[in-house]
């Protein structure tokens, strides 16, 4: 009954130096993707209506807000970021538990950057260890807890968030206890928001509630010894069942940045692979879409369990639909943020395709692969079989891919020039004297 407080212990005494060299070159790819995806939503009308909502009620305006001119407090500005970086579902996945797992750690950090002084290898060091305690903690309760519908990454993410800024503020070991049991109490996100602006919500709340956890302890306001592992913790109220051998087995040995993955399309990651059969069939067959007839694929069970919305009325929505990801690979051969706006979802075009799809779970099929059959009106029959959907675990994004999913999501915010220096920083973390600097470039100017 003491795995908060090892967990704590780790958290405090790590340091920089102890970071291998390639779990340093992951956490900078999470970062430069975190980024991009923050770019990717920072205009979006949920960040409209978020920053318009909680500006009257920030504190000293001392934090910017990632790709936006406005400034607010550093809890509010964790706020925004953590919306921004997930509306467009364009952030980091881990695919063994479905964790978003930069979204709350960096948006806290972030934010915290931008209003006091910190070094690239402290921030660094602060977010691979975030990350760390994020998917450990989901890792514990996975697949029990996520079944019920928590969303993970909320629910994981605040942990995360409150052990990144509880390193940077030079917790104690007893503080970072407490920081964790008050994460543990504001651990919350429904799935049930899934295609909603409210999903958005889950890892802005869950970074900023890390991060007020952490200064309430370091101010001394105290928690539960206990908020992980004990009878009436997170890991036995949130969940049917847990595995609590999973936070602290091979800690600091074996870290969990490899196995996260980033997204080529702005989608739930489970319907990609559908996409990228589409889209292929699409450029090599050329099909005419109203000459098809019927679209069957087989798809791993996970699919009917997060993405099986049908009825869909705004384009958030369709980045949770199967019907949807078949249509817009079919007939527009791309996955773009165009593919999934309000427009998009009104195309008679993709509602004519919608309609045909019909997907079959086969428990034999990978979460990351998929059949598709394609029946014609002539009776033609094309099929596609995707083994390992591009940006998953076996078909990793190259650094080159991600820097030009960076460049084209920031290029729409920022100037190249800009754009090409984040990237050089990026890759060159550990080296910056105060990350104020990365933040100021993704002001619009």
């Amino acid at each position: 009954m003491n795995e908060t407080r090892q967990l704590a212990e780790w958290v405090t005494a790590h340091r920089p130096e102890s970071i291998p060299e390639e779990i340093a070159h992951e956490a900078k790819r999470a970062l430069l993707n975190y980024l991009a995806a923050a770019f990717s939503g920072c205009r979006h009308e949920a960040v409209d209506i978020a920053v318009k909502t909680v500006l009257p009620f920030s504190g000293p305006a001392v934090s910017n807000l990632l790709g936006r001119n406005e400034k607010c407090d550093p809890l509010h500005a964790t706020f925004i970021n953590g919306i921004s970086s997930h509306v467009d579902d364009f952030d980091d996945t881990i695919p063994k538990n479905y964790i978003h797992p930069s979204s709350p750690v960096a948006s806290a950090l972030f934010a915290y950057a931008s209003a006091n002084p910190i070094s690239g290898r402290d921030f660094l060091h602060a977010f691979v260890l975030g990350f760390e305690v994020t998917s450990r903690v989901g890792n514990v309760v996975y697949p029990w807890h996520y079944e019920t519908g928590w969303h993970i990454t909320a629910t994981a993410g605040v942990f995360g968030a409150a052990a990144a800024i509880g390193k940077v503020r030079g917790l104690s070991t007893e503080k970072m206890v407490w920081a964790l049991g008050l994460a543990a109490t504001q651990s919350a996100g429904v799935r049930e928001t899934f295609g909603s602006m409210a999903k958005a919500m889950h890892p802005g709340r869950a970074g900023q509630n890390g991060y007020f956890a952490a200064l309430l302890a370091e101010n001394g306001f105290t928690s539960g010894e206990h908020s992980i592992e004990g009878s009436r913790g997170f890991a036995f109220v949130q969940s049917a069942n847990r595995d609590l051998s999973k936070l602290l087995n091979q800690l600091g040995e074996r870290y969990e940045l490899p196995d996260n993955t980033y997204k080529p399309f702005p989608t739930g990651i489970v319907i990609q692979p559908a996409i990228e059969a589409c889209i292929q069939i699409h450029r090599e067959n050329h099909p005419d879409p109203a000459l098809i007839k019927a679209v069957h694929l087989e798809v791993a069970p996970i699919v009917f369990e997060l993405c099986m919305k049908k009825d869909l009325k705004v384009g958030l929505e369709g980045k949770f639909s199967i019907y949807h990801a078949v249509a817009i690979g079919l007939v527009r051969g791309r996955a773009s943020l165009d593919e999934f706006t309000d427009a998009a979802i009104a195309d008679t075009a993709l509602m004519r395709i919608r309609g045909l799809t019909i997907p079959h779970s086969n428990p034999e099929i990978a979460d990351d692969e998929v059949m598709v059959e394609v029946t014609m009106n002539d009776g033609t029959r094309i099929k596609k079989h995707v083994e390992h959907a591009v940006g998953n675990i076996a078909r990793p994004m190259t650094d080159a891919q991600l820097e030009e999913k960076f460049r084209d999501l920031a290029n729409r915010v920022i100037v190249p020039a800009r754009t090409e220096e984040i990237i050089r920083k990026c890759w060159a973390f550990e080296q910056l004297a105060d990350c104020r600097e990365l933040v100021d470039l993704t002001l619009p100017v």
